[in-house]
């Protein structure tokens, strides 16, 4: 069973917070990092996201202005050496140029390498960025067929897992974040089709199945103990990192269930007092942990409990979801919503043939 860092690449709006607060109840075992990479990726000087460019002020005042994938990787790595095994839960596109662009190692981690016989990571000093106007694309040398700004290498230290929801869900929750009011909160004043995130996940996906970082193997049922999609392979040439995706639409119907699984698949011992988190500690880590991204996690931070909800959802028809779209944020919102939702949906059905069943 692998003892790696877990790493859920996830994308925005996939209840991947509430999913989180699951795992920093287990203090006594893991230590949670919450979205790193967006540091480097929005506001540093090898920032990826065209969001900021023309807000040097508002990088700067992010307080992540100097923050490069190094920063963060050496951030990581102090934590992993605090004796308990790594949670990170982040925003896949982090690490992925957006629009599809090819990918090229950043700049301050081209020189990573593993020291031999240790569990060191070694992070020299890279090329500095020096031409003007935005840093990407970065004069470094790409890795065949790695989608993302990361040395395979440096990949491969983690154990990764996959959390998916229906962009009929995200794409509006994500939308709304984006407009008044909220936009006021959040500071980001304008949606980018490119932060959906779905083809980042997909193609993470698969790189690291083509590398055998993960499968082929597919994660099981903790009930049955059977591969709940395809091949049963042992993975064990991997260190037993199987294929693990959850879809949020199963976690919320059953998340005992789905959490069960989960832990089964990366090797945490499952708790039923995971699901509660109702005591002044864990809102004071939580809050501390989700300050950073004002108005996307205020209902993780004020929740008590991760509990099926009431009802399942009853699909809508495309014409009533269009409706509701228009009717909370235009017929140009509404419109653009649309769009993003049909050309992301490829995506997320692809994934979620992998998808765990309970």
């Amino acid at each position: 069973m692998s003892t790696k860092p877990i790493f859920v690449a996830t994308h925005p709006r996939a209840c991947s917070t509430a999913f989180e607060r699951v795992f920093m109840t287990r203090r006594d075992t893991l230590q949670c990092v919450h979205e790193p990479f967006g540091d480097a990726f929005y506001f540093g000087p090898e920032r990826l996201s065209e969001r900021y460019e023309k807000d040097e002020k508002g990088r700067i005042e992010s307080g992540f202005s100097e923050s490069t994938f190094k920063t963060i990787f050496e951030r990581i790595e102090r934590e992993n050496a605090e004796g308990k095994r790594l949670f990170i839960k982040d925003i896949t596109y982090y690490l992925v140029p957006p629009n599809g662009k090819p990918a090229s190692i950043a700049p301050s981690i081209v020189s990573y390498k593993r020291s031999s016989g240790t569990d060191t990571t070694l992070l020299p000093d890279g090329p500095q960025l020096t031409k003007p106007g935005p840093p990407y694309p970065y004069d470094t040398a790409a890795e065949p067929g790695n989608p993302t700004v990361v040395p395979s290498a440096l990949l491969a230290q983690f154990h990764f897992t996959f959390l998916i929801r229906h962009p009929r869900a995200s794409i509006p929750s994500y939308f709304r974040c984006t407009v008044p009011p909220l936009d006021a909160v959040t500071g980001f004043y304008n949606f980018m089709p490119s932060e959906a995130g779905y083809d980042e996940v997909r193609r993470v996906f698969d790189y690291l199945r083509e590398i055998g970082q993960v499968g082929p193997k597919v994660a099981a049922s903790a009930t049955t103990g059977d591969a709940v999609n395809g091949s049963a392979a042992s993975g064990a040439e991997n260190g037993g990192v199987e294929i693990c995706v959850i879809d949020a639409d199963d976690l919320l119907d059953n998340p005992t269930g789905i959490i069960q699984a989960y832990c089964k698949s990366v090797g945490i011992d499952y708790s039923p007092q995971m699901l509660k988190w109702d005591n002044e500690e864990d809102h004071r880590i939580a809050k501390e942990a989700f300050g950073k991204w004002k108005g996307f996690h205020e209902d993780a931070i004020v929740s008590s409990e991760l509990k099926p909800r009431a009802h399942k959802k009853t699909p809508k028809t495309d014409e009533q979801l269009y409706a509701e779209w228009a009717e909370k944020f235009g017929e140009q919102g509404a419109k653009v919503i649309k769009e993003t939702v049909d050309a992301n949906i490829p995506d997320y059905e692809y994934m979620k043939k992998f998808a765990i069943k309970v």
